[in-house]
């Protein structure tokens, strides 16, 4: 099972079984929503319903005009890993 903390700075970090924090950031974060979206198969409008965000959201993720912040990196980070968990666990909506 995976665990990962979102920091009271903002940084995200997996918990490993020995307790140590490994960081996840990813460099441009932009990059990182584009890639998980497109891993997902799914267009902007779809994915924005999928996390049940407005889809100028995530323009502008993945224009790099905003970075998802705190939850949103998190929820990412899940969604990478394990798309179909993630998704279930937001509604099951397919």
């Amino acid at each position: 099972m995976m665990r990962v903390r979102l920091k009271a700075d903002g940084r995200i970090v997996e918990i490993a079984a020995d307790g140590s924090e490994i960081s996840v950031e990813h460099r441009d974060p932009a990059v990182f929503v584009r890639q998980v979206r497109a891993r997902c198969g799914l267009t902007q409008a779809a994915f924005a319903e999928k996390i049940e965000v407005p889809i100028e959201t995530v323009r502008n993720w993945e224009q790099g005009k905003r970075n998802p912040r705190g939850p949103a990196r998190a929820l990412l980070k899940v969604i990478d890993r394990s798309p179909d968990v993630a998704f279930a666990a937001l509604g099951g909506r397919r």
